[in-house]
């Protein structure tokens, strides 16, 4: 029978029960006392009521109790819904009336954040008692907080020991028996840059797509993996929580990302593998610059270099977080991780300028968007996937599930992406974010990856705009270092001669702060109405 999420603290304590495995602040676990406290954790969801197939979601900043609940959430038969913490009271309310839960599990504060006056805001709470009966969530029960101390209309997560002591373990082991690995064992909900959040049905078979990944990484016991990326989406849960448990590999959990506080744990745990996208790239390699740190324990990890604008920032750092070989890839809530990567073999022009190989189980294909013609190499299309870990269908949306395939059933990532000449992929960016200059193509992350060479660049985003006589131009929108002194016509200045006279903005707009997705995405749909409005 296939590994259930629910086995993977019990499987890893029976051959690990002493190894460290959690680090969490100046809490430290380990492999055995991780599953004690997801055991702990699923009685209390028993007492809670959670029975098998409810919908359980999960609105908790990376801490260790977002560990112990999502894996006893999935071991007693119930659906994790991970809910993004960047949400507030509105998103909060999409997702739990569309994703049908019937249990919140929140903190009551967080940081400066009041998470139980945005569940308030959101839900009307029983005045006493605790079941909750609003109209608009029909199947919610209950919200239950962690935090310091009981709130009205609320479950109190720390009072439910009480109960919980009474659920045998012969209950919950039969509980967890009862799951079935081809179940629904969570939903999670994308942060497209348009549109609502659409929620991507998962199984347990998702396992076996991480025991992949860890053996072409060669990850092991001896392994220690700093996680500070969100537990919440894809790319934090599956490289920090899950390969821990399915490798015996340490996890240490941060808050947050801060570059310093990352480097300083590298150096006094002896981190090993690191994973993110550009912009934790580029903060690691400028600390690291301006304060080196002992990092000579770092082995490898995922960051994302086929993009134009990410290959100079790659480059940094592999210098900078030497002896770091960073693999690259491509993935997404709706395909998984893994559909392509990087071998550790590979030199450092693949490492910094490809998508890596496809992975094991996909089978990828390159088309003409709008004749639909299968590409080959050096031509740009659309990423299409198919393979055993592509999602089945978004949750209580038919019609959005039918769009994402194609009548031969392929998955349309919406995504641009090429061969190289020797059957390597490099991924491009979004297909839609790709600019039609006088009959050119213009792939905005090369200008983007050029402009972030320059000392003043903070961040930097390139869009369209249409345009009469030439279909469209690129506007750059730029956000400057603190105290940095730029003008548009250093901007330009700073292209002109490197890149071909079309691909250099035609206008500059400069920023304070981007529009970002709740997954820290620039929104660049917006910048586009934004780029129209200024130069109509």
């Amino acid at each position: 029978m296939a590994r259930r999420f629910g086995d993977l603290a019990d499987d890893i304590a029976a051959r690990l029960p002493d190894r460290e495995g959690l680090v969490f602040g100046t809490s430290r676990y380990t492999f055995r006392e991780l599953a004690l406290r997801i055991d702990e954790a699923a009685r209390r969801l028993i007492a809670a009521g959670v029975g098998h197939g409810d919908h359980v979601a999960l609105w908790l900043n990376n801490c260790d109790d977002w560990i112990f609940i999502s894996f006893a959430v999935q071991k007693i038969g119930a659906v994790l819904v991970p809910i993004n913490t960047r949400f507030r009271s509105r998103d909060l309310a999409y997702v739990l009336a569309q994703s049908d839960s019937s249990f919140l599990i929140t903190h009551d504060r967080s940081g400066p954040i009041d998470y139980a006056a945005l569940v308030r805001e959101a839900v009307d709470l029983p005045a006493s008692g605790d079941e909750v009966s609003d109209p608009r969530f029909p199947k919610l029960r209950r919200v239950i907080l962690v935090g310091e101390k009981p709130q009205a209309g609320t479950v109190d997560w720390a009072a439910l020991a009480g109960p919980a002591a009474k659920v045998s373990a012969d209950e919950l082991a039969a509980r967890a028996r009862a799951v079935d690995p081809l179940a629904t064992a969570f939903i999670m909900y994308t942060s497209g840059t348009t549109g609502f959040p659409k929620g991507v049905v998962r199984t347990h078979e998702l396992v076996a797509n991480v025991e992949e990944r860890a053996a072409l990484m060669a990850i092991t016991a001896d392994d220690t993996i700093l996680n500070y990326l969100p537990l919440f989406h894809a790319f934090g849960l599956s490289e920090g929580a899950w390969m821990s448990l399915v490798t015996g590999a340490r996890q240490i959990v941060t808050v947050g990302f801060d570059p310093n506080e990352s480097l300083d744990l590298i150096e006094k745990e002896r981190a090993s593998i690191i994973h993110g996208f550009e912009a934790h790239m580029k903060g690691l390699a400028e600390a690291q610059e301006a304060r080196p740190r002992d990092v000579s324990s770092l082995r490898t990890g995922i960051f994302a270099a086929g993009m134009l604008s990410a290959t100079p920032v790659v480059r940094r750092g592999m210098q900078a977080l030497a002896p770091l070989k960073n693999l690259s890839g491509f993935g997404m809530t709706e395909t998984w991780l893994g559909v392509s990567l990087s071998s550790l073999d590979d030199d450092e022009v693949h490492r910094s300028e490809a998508s890596g190989w496809p992975g094991p189980g996909f089978e990828l294909r390159i088309v003409d968007d709008g004749s639909g013609e299968v590409l080959g190499p050096g031509v740009a299309g659309e990423l299409q996937v198919r393979g055993q870990t592509v999602l089945k269908e978004y949750y209580r949306k038919p019609a959005e599930t039918a769009a994402a395939f194609t009548d031969d059933g392929w998955f349309r990532t919406g995504d641009a992406a090429m061969w190289l000449a020797n059957g390597c992929l490099r991924f491009l960016g979004r297909y839609k974010d790709m600019l039609k200059v006088g009959g050119e193509n213009v792939d905005p992350m090369e200008t983007e990856g050029l402009l972030l060479e320059h000392p003043a660049v903070q961040q930097v985003a390139v869009v369209g705009l249409p345009d009469e006589r030439l279909g469209e131009v690129a506007v750059a929108y730029i956000q400057r270092k603190l105290e940095a002194e730029l003008d548009t016509e250093s901007v330009l200045a700073h292209c002109r001669g490197k890149v071909a006279s079309f691909k250099l903005p035609r206008h500059v707009v400069f920023i304070e702060a981007f529009p970002m997705t709740e997954s820290g995405k620039i929104q660049k749909a917006k910048l586009r109405e934004d780029a129209k409005k200024r130069f109509k």
